[in-house]
């Protein structure tokens, strides 16, 4: 099947500069007003409706498909890739009785991680990691309500995999559950996608710190140390929120989510603070090295700056002889002496040695 194509949003609203897209609604607009990204992608809609004896996985050509699946099949995942066409989102608020607030947050991908209790579903947003060695998070709005599970992402590409493959093994338990066990696959899932994020951020502080200590060009291990505290940053805006929300799914007032899946909701909730955890000290430690480098920096300064200062103690007193022995007088003592001038080397290498002596003995060497 193909995908919809994305219909232009109505000219009334307000229409957001693609080189710089608005992420709120002007001042005075109507709640629930949708600002729709032209430059994002169009809405790819992918749904995967089952029961325990059967499963469909197909793609919409429009919103208006999955309506027959839901009276069907008794759990349908909608997850809608791309957020650039407010008519098929505004379809979807009507199928799925969403209300035009939740919709407001969806297209606003700049949200905090929250969770909202209508009357008719739960909505869920939080920040996923994409797969890739690079840092790259997105706003996830998660629908979960009778009988379905509504996902918006901003594009294709996701950590649900392994969900999709878990769906197609009919004795898995996710077959045998409602949708609030789907959903709670979904939220475990993107949580623990960062775990492998904040291992290779370790393993980054690990070499960062092998080279500031092995004396290595430390202007490439300063911009690596600044990269990882934006990094460590930006993941502590994503999961610190989060935190909440996970302690809000284990009280009683989600109605959507049963008592059997809270269960299971307690270990994503202790995953949460377990990166939470991992974060901080890994923020702790990109402080350190910065720390450790700004020391190490000095203590080199302070190396060289002791041997300038010791040569220059040295040359204090030679120069003060050859000074003296400099001037130009006509009788001065030992002017014509056939041997005044290697004595006075002589003399000028003995007070350089004694003060070397001098300076070990007082461990200043």
């Amino acid at each position: 099947m193909r995908r919809s194509e994305p219909v232009s949003p109505p000219a009334a609203m307000p229409e957001p500069s693609s080189a710089h897209p608005a992420r709120r609604a002007l001042v005075g607009a109507s709640p629930g007003t949708l600002l729709v990204d032209p430059g994002a992608p169009p809405p790819l809609l992918r749904v995967i409706a089952y029961s325990k004896d059967e499963l469909l996985a197909v793609e919409l050509r429009t919103a208006d498909e999955v309506e027959p699946l839901r009276q069907r099949f008794p759990v349908v995942w909608l997850n809608v890739d791309g957020l650039g066409d407010g008519t098929v989102l505004r379809r979807l608020g009507e199928l799925f009785g969403l209300h035009r607030l939740a919709l407001e947050d969806v297209t606003s991908r700049q949200q905090r991680a929250k969770l909202e209790d209508y009357q008719t579903n739960d909505f869920l947003v939080l920040r996923v990691t994409n797969p890739g060695d690079e840092l790259d998070t997105e706003q996830l709005s998660l629908f979960v309500g009778e009988g379905f599970v509504l996902t918006f992402q901003e594009r294709a590409g996701d950590a649900f995999e392994l969900i999709r493959t878990r769906l197609r093994d009919p004795q898995g338990r996710l077959r045998q559950s409602g949708p609030d066990y789907l959903a709670y696959a979904l939220i475990d899932a993107s949580v623990d996608a960062y775990f492998p994020v904040l291992e290779r951020i370790g393993d980054r502080l690990d070499t960062c710190e092998e080279h500031i200590l092995a004396d290595c060009d430390h202007r490439t291990a300063v911009a690596e140390i600044h990269e990882l505290r934006r990094d460590l940053l930006q993941l502590r805006r994503a999961l610190w929120p989060l935190r909440e929300v996970t302690a809000a799914l284990l009280r009683e007032t989600c109605s959507r989510f049963g008592s059997d899946t809270r269960v299971y909701l307690r270990d994503v909730h202790d995953h949460v603070v377990q990166l939470l955890d991992l974060l901080e000290n890994f923020r702790e430690m990109g402080s350190s090295l910065m720390e450790v480098h700004l020391s190490t920096v000095s203590n080199r300064l302070n190396e060289v700056m002791k041997v300038l200062t010791i040569i220059a103690t040295i040359f204090i007193p030679l120069t003060f002889v050859a000074g003296v022995y400099g001037m130009n007088f006509k009788h001065m003592p030992e002017y014509e002496w056939e041997w005044g001038y290697p004595v006075c080397l002589l003399l000028m290498a003995a007070i350089a040695a004694a003060m070397l002596w001098w300076f070990r003995r007082r461990r200043w060497l």
